[in-house]
């Protein structure tokens, strides 16, 4: 029986792709919709997807389907057309990227998932059919250039960091979940403003809009297609842009750029920079901004940024000083959870703001905070349960002694 999944190690796969000068169209969509039988519906599409040489990554759950893929630019229309057939999929929306190198996925990936978006709702009675109003690119310039107007960004930090819209509240927040509480206690008292938000689809913005709606927001728009849409759209409606930077996008590309503002800078030197990486430690793999474009550790991030870090904990010395007092420093015993806590916690996080207003949230506090938790889990979370990372000892001595030098 034919296997439906990938058997191929992934370097070889990226190596093909990296080396091949076949044109493939990145292109991306969702649908909320029940699927009664998930999984022949995954292997379903596996067959289809695969005898069509489409690579990419997908979710399917009971509540629909999410994906980002890419297709083979001359079997394009041949997927569009297989897609189209599936019956809740027909004439569903198709987001194709603004910049493509052909190189944006590699392998094939459907995975079956309790949600497409992991919004940690578990409320009974939320309907997420009950969505906000759909927004063209002029109608979201119009009423986003009224001031009475609250535009949201609902991505995470690090993509807001690279890229937003003019005048947008950007949350501080590391996934989705964590976002909609944040978006929600932030708009206690203005529920009769004028409500905006985006996404880079259009996906989270669908459970977003209708959650707001549920909890008492009547006047919530979305923007129609994302940052994605919008892109295309005023280029050919010739439209003001009111985004500034790249678009963060999940797949090897990274970015695609919208305006030619560079909002973000390099995480180690300072210089305006806004294009991603991700840590050639795969223990790691966390994303920072680094301008020389090389495959650096976080090792070597979080040197640079130790001795901020060492200059903000002397400014704060009298929490520290009172923590240990309590006995809330961390201990040397392998697994405490007990140094990420008030006042420290207060500490760190005031740190965390001090680093993101200036576009510099480095690799370095996420860290810490990993290192703050037993540390079997965060080697696990990492899917290196077996290798523990070659940085962990001098972050550790960092976290104990309290000195921003390695040894």
């Amino acid at each position: 029986m034919k296997k439906l999944h990938n058997t191929i190690d992934r370097r070889v796969l990226k190596d093909r792709i990296v080396q091949s000068s076949e044109p493939r169209t990145t292109v991306s969509f969702y649908k909320y919709h029940p699927i009664r039988n998930t999984e022949f519906f995954r292997d379903f599409l596996f067959l289809q997807w695969e005898a069509l040489g489409v690579l990419g990554r997908t979710y399917i759950a009971a509540e629909g389907i999410n994906a980002q893929i890419s297709v083979p630019t001359h079997r394009f229309e041949d997927f569009r057309d297989n897609l189209f057939n599936i019956t809740f999929l027909d004439g569903v929306r198709l987001n194709t990227a603004v910049e493509d190198d052909s190189k944006s996925f590699y392998k094939l990936i459907i995975k079956l998932r309790h949600k497409i978006v992991a919004d940690g709702i578990e409320d009974p009675t939320f309907n997420p059919s009950n969505t906000g109003v759909h927004l063209s690119a002029r109608e979201f310039n119009d009423l986003t250039s009224q001031p009475e107007t609250i535009l949201i960004d609902m991505r995470n930090h690090y993509e807001s960091e690279v890229g937003h819209f003019k005048n947008a509240v950007l949350p501080d927040a590391d996934t989705f979940r964590e976002e909609i509480e944040l978006v929600e206690d932030m708009l206690k008292g203005k529920e009769d403003k004028n409500i905006v938000m985006y996404c880079t689809g259009g996906i989270r913005c669908e459970k977003a809009s209708a959650y707001l709606k549920h909890k008492g927001f009547p006047n919530v728009h979305q923007l129609e297609g994302g940052i994605i849409k919008y892109a295309r759209d005023i280029k050919s409606h010739g439209l003001e842009n009111r985004f500034l930077g790249v678009n963060f996008v999940f797949d090897e590309r990274l970015a695609e750029r919208i305006s030619d503002d560079v909002i973000a800078q390099c995480h180690q030197c300072g210089t305006p920079f806004d294009h991603h990486t991700n840590c050639a430690n795969l223990a790691c793999h966390i994303l920072f901004i680094s301008a020389r474009l090389a495959k650096r550790t976080c090792i070597t991030a979080a040197q640079i940024h130790a001795k901020r870090f060492h200059n903000f904990r002397k400014r704060h010395r009298k929490n520290f000083a009172e923590a240990r007092r309590r006995g809330e420093t961390s201990s040397k015993k392998e697994g405490a959870n007990t140094w990420y806590s008030s006042p420290i916690a207060s500490s760190l996080n005031k740190l965390n703001r001090l680093s993101h207003s200036t576009s510099e949230r480095p690799a370095f506090v996420r860290m810490q905070r990993a290192l703050a938790k037993p540390r079997q889990t965060w080697v696990s979370r990492n899917k290196a349960r077996h290798i523990p990372p070659p940085f962990f000892s001098q972050f550790q001595k960092l976290r104990d002694n309290g000195h921003g030098k390695f040894s």
